[in-house]
């Protein structure tokens, strides 16, 4: 309990952070115990490249790479997806800014369970907010589920490449991709892909002007 209640001050000084930077530093030293991944985790990590960029985009949680280096996305399925983005003209160190949604590697590199999610969902609801972006795209069926409230059951295959708006995300563009991970399983999606990546970057560009 006292542990808990110690947390509990820590934690709301890094949701009271006025500044990107300030959040970012907060979370990363906080040693956040909030829920049973903090017991195997070697860092808490809190994202990859630009916090003033316009993209935000939200996996499900880090993996092995992610958990050593510290930064979101940059094991096989990040490289993919970098990969793929700047064959489109899209940095995604400096044109986005890349987080999950629980900051504490799984174990196994499962997806995180819904306890871990709500006990994780704050410090994302604080990055968006701070960052503010145009757009949000939802790397793979997890993220949409936990960011997205209402939906339970869906249909990835009718969901994923279109923008659409929701009334928890106000004048925000939001998208569902697939996962870089399920194209490095199955490459035959990589065109489809690549379609879905080509929509984004088109207002992407749209709203750069």
């Amino acid at each position: 309990m006292i542990q808990f209640d110690l947390f509990d001050g820590t934690k709301n000084k890094i949701l009271d952070a006025k500044s990107y930077g300030e959040f970012k530093t907060s979370l990363a030293a906080s040693n956040c115990t909030q829920c049973a991944l903090s017991a195997a985790r070697k860092t808490i990590v809190v994202d990859r490249g630009n916090p003033k960029a316009k993209v935000l985009m939200i996996g499900e949680a880090p993996g092995e790479n992610e958990d050593i280096q510290g930064k979101a996305f940059v094991g096989r399925a990040g490289q993919l997806l970098d990969r793929l983005l700047l064959e489109l003209g899209f940095d995604t160190s400096r044109d986005s800014l890349i987080a999950n949604v629980v900051k504490c590697r799984p174990p196994d590199n499962r997806a995180p369970k819904q306890e871990e999610a709500d006990a994780c969902i704050a410090f994302l609801k604080k990055q968006i907010a701070l960052v503010n972006p145009k757009i949000i795209l939802l790397l793979g069926a997890t993220a949409l589920r936990h960011i997205i409230k209402d939906k339970v059951e869906f249909s990835m295959r009718e969901k994923v490449g279109k923008f659409f708006i929701h009334p928890d995300f106000q004048d925000i563009q939001l998208m569902v991709l697939y996962h870089p991970a399920y194209i490095l399983r199955d490459p035959r999606k990589k065109p489809l892909m690549m379609e879905h990546l080509t929509i984004f970057k088109t207002y992407w560009d749209s709203i750069q002007r």
